[in-house]
């Protein structure tokens, strides 16, 4: 059978069996010939997940609002739902597709050489006023591109969470679910720097625990650790759109491209699903497909 007579029992259904209105029926059908027209001449029963992600991921290349794209998402899920429901397909592709997480767009991510220039302007300003400042601001991003911390996850660090000679820390994630992840050399050496050159300088209180600390002497909050992120990235000219979880997003991409196993990759994140691990095997692709389109004499 082919797109157009599914498509078209998938509208006949739509509306008569569902009774929903003249516009949104139309705007389903736009959507699923758009999306036969991007697929074909792949049939709907060849059609797997990587192939939708795929089509989501040009759309947002396309520039298109992230609006339009979850409403796309959802005639699609529409149509291979019903098409498993008449026995028409052996499995739902988009099953396991969550429409509010690609609405939110697959993460920018920094190359190698950007997280080296982010890391370097932290390290810029050498004035004696500074220095306790710019020693903490090291530190901590190198922990977060180091271990992938979210930046809740950094805030609320505790010194008794860095065991140094072993070269992990303890942190609590989303739901108050502790994991244990690996310190880099890298990190750990700014981190050693910092509480013995930088941290008595910012007056703790008496009962502040926390390894990165305010100018009172108090924890760093999420928002001024999103704040020392986007400060660095402008001060290197990183002109990519930065997010609380860029270092984050970064860590786990590389990682994956150098060949890290992506359970591997769950486990240091935290995610309790892989599904939402996977979204950065597609950021690689995206990545390999413009290097691909780029140097390719035929792409």
């Amino acid at each position: 059978m082919s797109w157009n007579d599914l498509i078209r029992r998938t509208i006949d259904f739509l509306r008569l069996e569902r009774g929903l209105s003249q516009n949104t029926v139309l705007a389903y059908r736009r959507d699923l010939q758009q999306f036969a027209a991007a697929l074909s001449p792949k049939q709907p029963s060849d059609i797997a997940r990587g192939d939708i992600l795929d089509y989501l991921m040009s759309l947002r290349d396309k520039k298109l609002a992230p609006s339009s794209v979850a409403r796309k998402l959802v005639a699609i899920k529409v149509f291979f739902r019903f098409l498993l429901s008449q026995s028409l397909i052996k499995n739902d592709p988009s099953s396991i597709i969550e429409s509010p997480r690609l609405m939110k767009g697959l993460p920018d991510v920094l190359d190698v050489e950007e997280v080296g220039r982010l890391l370097a302007a932290a390290a810029a300003d050498k004035r004696k006023k500074k220095q306790k400042k710019t020693l903490r601001d090291r530190a901590l991003l190198e922990l977060l591109y180091a271990s992938g911390l979210r930046v809740s996850e950094a805030s609320g660090l505790k010194l008794t969470d860095l065991n140094s000679e072993a070269r992990f820390l303890r942190c609590v994630g989303k739901g108050g679910k502790e994991r244990v992840v690996p310190v880099g050399s890298h990190a750990l050496k700014w981190i050693r720097i910092y509480l013995a050159q930088a941290r008595p300088g910012f007056n703790p209180k008496p009962d502040s625990r926390q390894i990165f600390l305010n100018r009172s002497g108090g924890a760093l909050s999420r928002i001024s650790i999103w704040s020392i992120i986007k400060q660095y990235a402008l001060a290197a000219g990183i002109k990519k759109r930065i997010t609380p979880h860029t270092l984050r997003h970064s860590f786990a991409t590389h990682l994956l491209e150098a060949g890290a196993d992506l359970r591997v990759v769950q486990e240091l994140l935290g995610h309790s699903s892989i599904a939402t691990t996977q979204i950065y095997t597609h950021v690689d692709r995206a990545r390999l497909k413009s290097i691909h389109a780029k140097f390719h004499p035929r792409a």
